[in-house]
């Protein structure tokens, strides 16, 4: 049946904002930090991926400052004109911090995990992923030619059965630390089992690097492994590392495999030659930040303690993600636009992102003690109300 767009999503907008499930952009009009001016007003911000505190930091900004020799724009992919020495060494820098033999850089992690997935897997194939994957992991997984099935979250028994299974060549795909539930995948268990049904294995370690593990080297540091020939690590300089961007880590083979043959590389221009200058700093940053990731995990701990004090709903989070679990929509909305009116920035979670409705609340090096204690504060006033 045809019709115009207003026909086929007019109801369905409306259907959104009868359920509380309509979203909006909020505009932000000053730094990203802890302290943001939002759709006008002042907030200490609670929402942020800014884990470390970088994406403001003075040493990124005199860094910029001080060069010369890069233009804004990349002006081509990076196949033809747009691979500036800035991101050649900045691959270069991420490889020998990670232990593996290359890496390669992506716009997004969106980008990244859709072209791991597209490019390796083929028909016949099978791709297993966590329920609870980003929508990136689950998005590629549908956009490969292989078979996609899902196991429970962190059920690894029932990972195991439908390894068991596969005729072709299985990969499992995970998050590390979950970006709605903030918990953490057992990444020695999936690499044993990877092992075992020669499975290969792709980690997007989003909201561990830079904060777990030895110099916030991730997930693979913090459970004391070294990313193996078939495992596949994605990061993000998003959120740790206060840039933008991506990059997959691994093999040689893995590596020359996605510029020869990934889409979503070859077809894109790339990353601003600046952007990637300014994430060498940051990687620097992240290197040296022992005392920011014990800052931020002081921080996490003062929260959640406050938080469960008051008998909240919590998850089992110990990560800088800490969401507050709500009755509904309704009630998640209502919590998110009190705490507003008590000058704190916290988002309110809903169907279909999750299951269930929450606030989740993130947490950085930035934050001060002071602002934690005010906002644990704010949550026991809305909770009596």
């Amino acid at each position: 049946m045809t019709g115009s767009i207003a026909q086929r999503f007019g109801p369905r907008l409306a259907e959104r904002r009868a359920q509380a499930l309509y979203r909006q952009r909020p505009i932000v009009s000053s730094p990203q930090g802890v302290t943001m001016v939002v759709n006008g007003q002042p907030y200490i911000n609670f929402c942020a991926n800014d884990y470390l505190g970088l994406a403001s930091h003075a040493a990124i900004k005199q860094v910029l400052a001080a060069d010369s020799t890069a233009g804004w724009g990349s002006g081509a992919a990076h196949l033809v004109t747009g691979h500036h020495e800035y991101h050649h060494q900045l691959e270069l820098a991420l490889a020998e911090w990670l232990g593996v033999e290359r890496a390669l850089l992506f716009s997004t992690g969106y980008m990244a995990n859709l072209a791991v997935q597209q490019t390796l897997l083929q028909a016949g194939d099978l791709i297993v992923g966590d329920k609870l994957n980003h929508a990136s992991l689950i998005d590629g997984a549908l956009a490969s030619a292989a078979a996609f099935k899902r196991y429970p979250h962190l059920d690894y028994q029932a990972l195991a059965r439908r390894l068991e299974r596969a005729e072709g060549q299985s990969m499992i795909v995970t998050d590390s630390v979950f970006s709605m539930d903030g918990d953490l995948a057992d990444i020695v268990a999936l690499a044993k089992l990877a092992h075992e049904h020669q499975a290969w294995l792709l980690v997007d370690d989003a909201h561990a690097m830079g904060v777990l593990g030895e110099q916030g080297r991730g997930s693979f540091s913090y459970f004391g492994l070294t990313p193996a020939a078939d495992h596949v690590l994605m990061g993000t300089f998003g959120k740790a590392f206060g840039t933008s961007g991506a990059f997959v880590a691994g093999s040689e083979v893995l590596i020359e495999s996605l510029i020869q043959f990934a889409r979503p590389f070859i077809y894109t221009t790339a990353m601003s030659p600046l952007n990637a200058l300014a994430t060498l700093k940051a990687l620097e940053l992240v290197m040296e930040g022992d005392d920011l990731r014990a800052q931020l995990n002081a921080n996490i701990a003062q929260l959640r303690s406050g938080l469960s004090a008051l008998g909240l709903d919590l998850t089992a989070s110990q990560s800088a993600i800490q969401p507050v679990l709500c009755a509904s929509s309704e009630q998640a909305l209502a919590w998110s636009e009190q705490l507003k009116h008590q000058g704190f920035w916290v988002a309110a979670i809903r169907p279909p992102t999750v299951a269930q409705a929450r606030l989740r609340i993130t947490l950085s090096a930035e934050h001060h003690p002071e602002q934690i204690a005010r906002l644990i504060e704010a949550f026991a006033d809305i909770t009596k109300q």
